[in-house]
C-alpha cells in the first residue's frame, strides 16, 4: 500500500498536501480508492463553498458503495478537479495524483491535527 511520506492524512482516509501558496490539495488514499473498488462517479464540491473540519463535502461512488469525502480541515473550497469528476478511474490509477478538491484553510495550524504518513499507516494496519 502505498502512503507517501510528504502529505498528512485524516483518519477518514482522505489525503492533504499543502502547496507553496498555503493552499491545500485533497483528495482519497490508495486505502480508501482500493476498499471502495472501481470508481464510477465523483460529486465535488463547488468553489465558494464554506466546509468545516470534518463536514462531507463530496461523494465518490464505485460498483460497490457511495462514500462520502470529508474536508480534512475548516476552510473554503477554491476548486475542484473537473478531470477526475469525468473520469473516476483515474482516482483508482494513481490517488495521490488524482486530487479532488483544494481548500483555502481557515487555519493552517489545523494541519497540525492530521497525522503524518507513520500514524496513518499504523491506522490502516489495524483495520
Amino acid at each position: 500500500m502505498n502512503i507517501p511520506q510528504a502529505l498528512r492524512y485524516a483518519p477518514t482516509h482522505e489525503w492533504v498536501r499543502q502547496e507553496a501558496d498555503g493552499t491545500l490539495t485533497v483528495g482519497i488514499t490508495d486505502f480508501a480508492q482500493d476498499n471502495l473498488g472501481e470508481l464510477v462517479f465523483i460529486e465535488l464540491p463547488e468553489a465558494g463553498r464554506q466546509v468545516a473540519a470534518a463536514e462531507g463535502c463530496a461523494v465518490v461512488e464505485s460498483v460497490k458503495a457511495a462514500s462520502d469525502v470529508y474536508a480534512p480541515v475548516a476552510g473554503e473550497v477554491i476548486a475542484g478537479n473537473a478531470a477526475a469528476a469525468a473520469s473516476p478511474r483515474r482516482v483508482n490509477q494513481d490517488p495521490y495524483g488524482a486530487w479532488l478538491f483544494k481548500l483555502k484553510p481557515a487555519a493552517v495550524a489545523d494541519l497540525g491535527n492530521l497525522m503524518d504518513a507513520g500514524a496513518y499507516a499504523k491506522i490502516v494496519a489495524s483495520v
